[in-house]
């Protein structure tokens, strides 16, 4: 019976390198309930703050809620929720009216909801929205 080759020292030890690196990597981009640690989006109304915070053609990020809050240059409010659509990583950056999501870059636009940059390919998950005595409401229920 001829004997099996064994692997090399160098070779073992390389494998043994990358495989948590390679775990990593993959824990990464898990979406949520896959291992992934994104926060949910409202399940229920929330009083994110004064309507006047949001001006007309400008967004706000409320990250406390996983929500942006935007005003389009007639007035109308809309809202997203800020779990990214590739990964399921909360997006804690607004520039502009622009989100960007730290995990792998992907960019939306915060007025429509719409992906500026993959490697996000859905919109973000719209939410309904509205104003109450000057306070803006945003969630299922809204």
């Amino acid at each position: 019976m001829p004997a099996r080759p064994s692997a090399r020292r160098r070779t073992v030890l390389r494998g043994a390198a990358v495989a948590p690196a390679a775990g990593l990597g993959l824990a990464a981009c898990a979406g949520p309930g896959q291992g992934g640690s994104a926060a949910a989006t409202p399940t229920a109304p929330v009083d994110l703050g004064a309507e006047s915070e949001v001006s007309k053609g400008g967004a706000k990020l409320y990250r406390d809620h996983n929500v942006v809050v935007s005003r389009d240059r007639n007035g109308a409010l809309k809202a997203y929720s800020t779990i990214c659509t590739h990964a399921g990583c909360p997006i804690n950056k607004l520039q502009g009216t622009t989100l960007i999501c730290p995990c792998h870059g992907s960019q939306f636009d915060a007025v429509t909801g719409k992906v500026v940059q993959s490697p996000a390919t859905e919109p973000l998950a719209e939410l309904p929205v509205k104003t109450t005595n000057g306070r803006i409401i945003a969630g299922p229920g809204a």
